[in-house]
């Protein structure tokens, strides 16, 4: 137990009066919002992690499976269990500016990102799409990325609704592990 610490919860009130709500911190979710890892501007040598992470080992860099024009990675700050992007290597920001064979790589591995989930965790549906420049959301909007969010009936439940928290069973690399095992050929 670290110093300072009792093995009772301390009641958190936030602000203002008691709502009666446990509250369940993630203070490693603090690293996303306070912009970690995010470029300092857009051209590929301002940090962009989409340009770095094709450079380490499959391991290091949660990457799932690599193509001619394109990887598909695991995303740090997932949606739901298994959530991946599939990424040009080609420093791009918008969808217009993809040549032919990296349109086309982006398509199929969209599907074996979807079939490789279907497989891996049995995934009922999903979520499909990338937000195109920062007022559209866009985390990293100088560098594209298309999102596969798999979802399952009744994923949905209290934890994302009141406690603004998402519940992952499995350590990332587990995840990249388990799907790169599936991906098809």
């Amino acid at each position: 137990m670290l110093a300072g610490m009792t093995s009772e919860p301390e009641l958190q009130r936030g602000v203002g009066e008691p709502d009666g709500f446990r509250r369940l911190w993630t203070p490693h979710r603090m690293a996303y919002i306070q912009g970690e890892n995010k470029p300092t501007g857009p051209a590929p040598d301002d940090g962009c992690p989409f340009c770095s992470i094709p450079k380490l080992s499959d391991e290091d860099g949660l990457i799932v499976q690599r193509g001619e024009s394109v990887f598909a990675v695991l995303n740090l700050y997932p949606y739901n269990g298994g959530h991946l992007m599939v990424v040009p290597y080609r420093h791009v920001a918008d969808y217009t500016e993809l040549d032919g064979p990296e349109t086309a790589e982006l398509g199929e591995f969209t599907k074996k990102a979807m079939t490789a989930l279907r497989a891996a965790s049995g995934a009922h549906g999903f979520n499909i799409g990338m937000n195109q420049g920062a007022a559209a959301g866009a985390g990293i909007a100088a560098h594209l990325h298309q999102h596969v969010v798999p979802r399952w009936g009744g994923d949905t439940n209290f934890m994302p609704v009141v406690g603004q928290t998402k519940v992952l069973p499995q350590l990332l690399a587990d995840t990249r592990k388990m799907l790169s095992e599936v991906w098809p050929v």
